[in-house]
């Protein structure tokens, strides 16, 4: 069954209770970890392997911060929302290659992995919630229904804000938002696409938008919404992909997957700030020149002390 989700914005007092159990206090300790994911490619796209700590600098606001974990090939866990655009443009093109994101979801859920299925056109419903089990996941694709609009903006803020629930499962739990759309917002007074990116940002979430091309004709293109998503990715360390022939929809999602699995993960213990609702930003930098210069790296560019 689908929940349908709303954007609500309410201004609440928060109370926090400590339970006793025998006058034993349970103690809440905040971490000040950020993690980073890292990909590093070559001029061609391909990753590069075989780097240790010490071939990177990390810094925050540009001072430097010391490495406190540091992983190749990342193994930490992953949330991933996959948020599917289910007007009609995009449904009709997408329902031929189900099968296709039905072996990405097999291929990707490890047992320590969650995933959660979002679809959204007049509005945006989750119709599985965050599991393990792939199966679950496969069956609510046959459950997704078709709209007229896109609300692709409340779509990002409502995942992004189920990514940031998951986070506090595990700091280093890696937070992934694959979107599928044509691209474009065409809701009326929903989400603004500065609050979508910042809530992803809030949530450190990488956006991953498959941008689904027609097939036979470009005319009715949203570029600018096309150009968003591309921002999208660009601000959170995530990367985009486009289909315009039913098999790139393979593609796409192998090369999601490998992206995933090749990340270096780096994080650090952020230095104490003042409790502000503002950004910081990362800077990942190798430390040879040569390599600097030649190699492209991506990792999210910022986060917020508040919600790491």
């Amino acid at each position: 069954m689908m929940k349908r989700l709303l954007v609500t914005f309410i201004f609440t007092t928060a109370i926090t209770l400590v339970a006793q159990n025998n006058n034993v206090p349970v103690i809440r300790v905040e971490t000040r970890l950020v993690n980073v994911p890292v990909n590093v490619e070559d001029e061609h796209g391909v990753a590069v392997a075989g780097l240790a700590t010490d071939s990177f600098t990390l810094l925050e606001d540009g001072k430097p911060q010391k490495i406190a974990v540091f992983e190749r090939q990342s193994e930490t866990p992953l949330s991933i929302v996959m948020a599917i655009d289910t007007s009609e443009s995009v449904l009709t093109q997408f329902r031929t290659e189900m099968d296709a994101a039905k072996r990405f979801i097999h291929t990707m859920l490890r047992e320590q992995d969650e995933m959660d299925l979002m679809a959204f056109s007049d509005a945006v419903d989750e119709v599985v919630s965050f599991t393990n089990n792939d199966k679950r996941v496969i069956s609510g694709l046959s459950r997704l229904g078709k709209g007229d609009a896109t609300a692709m903006y409340s779509a990002v803020y409502l995942a992004a804000q189920r990514l940031g629930e998951s986070s506090k499962k595990d700091a280093l739990r890696r937070r992934i938002l694959v979107l599928i759309t044509d691209g474009g917002d065409t809701t009326k007074g929903g989400t603004r696409y500065t609050d979508a990116v910042e809530q992803a940002q809030r949530a450190g979430a990488a956006i991953y938008p498959i941008i689904i091309m027609p097939i036979f004709s470009d005319a009715g293109r949203n570029v600018a919404g096309e150009h968003a998503l591309i921002q999208m990715a660009e601000d959170t360390g995530g990367k985009f992909f486009y289909v315009t022939r039913k098999s790139d929809l393979d593609t796409a999602f192998a090369h999601l997957s490998d992206d995933l699995r090749t990340q270096y993960l780096l994080a650090y213990y952020a230095p104490q700030h003042k409790r502000d609702s503002g950004s910081h930003s990362i800077e990942v930098r190798l430390n040879d020149a040569a390599m600097q210069a030649k190699l492209k790296l991506r990792y999210r560019p910022a986060y917020f002390p508040d919600a790491r």
